[in-house]
């Protein structure tokens, strides 16, 4: 077996496997004997068969297996020993068709294309300045962040006025053209909704101020539009609600008032823990940390965005790109040459960047221990908590979570990368001039347009 190479250009090559008959004739005759050990052929005890006859029934596809095994395994191999750094992997050569006539040969020709990964030649000083946005903390977000404080930890007791913020239970009744019960109508007992969910505000006049007993009568898509809300409501199925139109009666059975908590020593201790906070400015304070730790994933987010257009710039990288729109089609059943054509702009600098990441884990040694990679799936693990409200989760959960996600294969690939980034960004950080610019979250968010 032979393999040569041939460059076209500094990016693209075309890898030549030549396979002559002495390579692969005694293994095909190995494996054919054992065919013949085991052939269950008509007419044959197992085993007796002649072997032309094996041959002759699994001759071919016995070659093209050992064959296609033999290209696979030498062409990898050179590939290392060689210590060629290429991008995707090989595919059969357009330029150069393979020669393989298993009728006609006994020696054949394997051609396929590679694509060399291209030198990236980039150096970072103070003199490359980058932008790093920093969300200002307003009183607008402290005070609706109080505002959830007080209504998570409030009480609720039954009510004898329904106000904006209540819970409303009654009946439910369908009226015909008349504004008279409709006989054989949808009748839902013990219904429930929110007063502050009404839609239109008309209606959510009518209700706010009602007493238990009192009757209301309303267009019940005008108040509740969303047909799976308005399903679950009424115990119908979705399909009915969709369809369903026309004026409900609506009796007040019950009325639950919530009663937000009184910013005190009670409520931050609830929210925080017992003597962790101990006056209303220590509250507030606690209140804009969090605030701006829960911004700066944001901040790092766009950040690394940045970060990513700018390096990807400078490094300024020519890709051997009809080779890789092949290969992205390739290996993805998904994707077609159209949408490769379309999408690859944005593939393009995805791959660019991917290799800038490559070089700066390579260049700066950077590495990732154990202990790292848990305290990152700790933090994530804590902040999917958060986003449900729960703040304070105790260490031995957070890690007994974060292992188990940590055991799942695409979770620890997310997980690496989102590390080797942060340790890249601070790579960033410490070898380019990094401006802090405070913004408004107006301001952050118009970034993004």
């Amino acid at each position: 077996m032979n393999i040569t190479r041939e460059n076209i250009d500094a990016l693209n090559a075309i890898l030549t496997v030549k396979i002559e008959k002495q390579d692969y004739e005694e293994k095909v005759e190995q494996v054919l004997r054992d065919y013949r050990k085991k052939a269950n052929i008509k007419g044959f005890r197992p085993g007796m068969a002649p072997i032309g006859m094996v041959k002759k029934m699994y001759g071919k596809s016995v070659l093209l297996d050992e064959i296609n095994k033999m290209v696979s395994e030498n062409l990898t191999k050179h590939l290392v020993d060689e210590k060629l750094d290429i991008l995707g992997e090989p595919l059969p050569s357009m330029r150069q068709p393979s020669d393989v006539d298993i009728d006609a040969k006994e020696d054949f020709t394997f051609n396929f294309d590679i694509a060399f990964s291209p030198v990236i030649d980039l150096k970072l000083s103070k003199r490359d300045k980058i932008t790093y946005y920093e969300i200002d903390v307003d009183d607008k977000m402290v005070n609706e962040t109080i505002e959830s404080h007080t209504s998570r930890y409030g009480k609720t007791d039954e009510g004898e006025i329904v106000n904006e913020k209540d819970l409303v239970k009654g009946k439910f009744e369908q009226l015909d053209q008349d504004d008279v019960v409709l006989e054989g109508g949808i009748v839902t007992e013990d219904s429930l909704f929110a007063v502050d969910r009404v839609e239109e505000s008309n209606i959510r006049a009518l209700v706010i101020g009602a007493k238990k007993g009192d009757i209301i009568d309303f267009e019940i898509k005008k108040a509740f539009s969303n047909p799976t809300d308005l399903a679950a409501m009424l115990r119908i199925s979705k399909e009915v609600a969709e369809q369903l139109g026309g004026k409900f009666r609506f009796t007040v059975e019950s009325i639950t008032s919530h009663k937000p908590a009184e910013v005190n020593q009670e409520l931050f201790d609830a929210v925080y823990g017992p003597g962790t906070v101990s006056s209303e400015k220590e509250y507030k304070e606690k209140i804009v940390a969090e605030i701006k730790e829960s911004f700066a994933s944001s901040s790092d987010y766009k950040f690394l965005l940045d970060v990513k257009e700018k390096l990807v710039e400078k490094a300024n990288v020519t890709l051997p790109d009809e080779f890789l729109k092949r290969w992205l089609v390739a290996v993805n059943e998904e994707l077609s040459t159209e949408s490769v054509e379309k999408d690859y702009p944005l593939m393009k600098n995805d791959l660019v960047w991917q290799l800038i990441k490559n070089k700066l884990i390579d260049e700066q040694a950077l590495k990732i221990d154990d202990v790292e990679l848990l305290d990152f799936a700790k933090k994530s693990v804590l902040m999917q908590f958060q986003q449900y409200g729960l703040m304070h989760i105790p260490d031995e959960h957070l890690e007994s979570y974060a292992r188990k996600s940590l055991e799942k294969k695409d979770d620890h690939t997310k997980m690496v990368n989102r590390v080797y980034e942060q340790k890249i960004l601070s790579y960033i950080k410490e070898t380019m001039k990094v401006e802090p610019k405070e913004v408004s979250m107006n301001e952050f968010e118009g970034l993004f347009k």
